[in-house]
Order: structure tokens, then sequence, then C-alpha cells
């Protein structure tokens, strides 16, 4: 097992850091090809869930559109993901949100994370 986690380090990208956490509302801008053209589609959603490590760690993204739930999954290091934004910080004490699948309305949320000053300054210096 040793051996993989050497040859993942290796082909990891070294210019990509996402630093979110289960319950934050990210924007996502991932390219798609469709025959010889190349479009960029965001996807603004509530991180339900992380899981895996190294290359292949992914990550689920859910939002309601049209009071319909879309989720959709995406490789962490997709070489697809032109951008990745935290919009907010989420506040739960779950590492798995899969009860907002069950939510409707303003219930489908997750509340926003407070911090004192010094958290903040903390959060933001590293």
């Amino acid at each position: 097992m040793d051996i993989i986690r050497e040859v993942e380090e290796k082909l990891k990208p070294r210019d990509i850091d996402y630093e979110f956490n289960v319950g934050d509302t990210v924007r996502l801008e991932f390219k798609i090809i469709e025959g010889n053209k190349e479009r960029i589609q965001p996807f603004e959603g509530i991180c339900i869930s992380k899981r895996g490590n190294g290359l292949r760690s992914m990550f689920t993204l859910r939002k309601i559109s049209s009071n319909i739930g879309v989720e959709r999954t995406f490789p962490l290091y997709s070489p697809r993901i032109s951008s990745l934004k935290v919009v907010r910080k989420g506040r739960k004490r779950r590492a798995k949100l899969y009860y907002l699948r069950h939510k409707v309305g303003k219930k489908a949320t997750v509340k926003e994370a407070r911090y004192s000053p010094k958290q903040r300054e903390r959060i933001d210096g590293s």
C-alpha cells in the first residue's frame, strides 16, 4: 500500500490546494467538452461528502435547482476543474450530510460558521 501512496504523491499536482470541508458552500467551474467545443459550467452547492485520499479523493456537491435536488460527484484533482472557491463556511456536526436529501426549503441548508476575530485571523493567516 505504501508504494501506491508514493506513486500518487509523485503524480499529485503541487499547484492545486483546495481547502474546504463538508458543510461549506462551494462554487466550482467545470470544463465540459462537447465534440470539438469546450465550455465552462459553473456549479454551486453544499459539499455533503468528501471521501478517499490522494489522487482518488472525491467530493459531492448538492444544490436545489427549480425545486429539484441536484447532486454531482467530482474527483478532487480532476484536470477539468478550472476553479474552486469557498463561498461560505458551514457549521455542521456530521462527516456526511446525507440527511439534507430529505429536507425541503430552508431546512436543506447548513448554518454559517461564526468565528471570533482571533479565530478569523488564525484561519486567514495560515
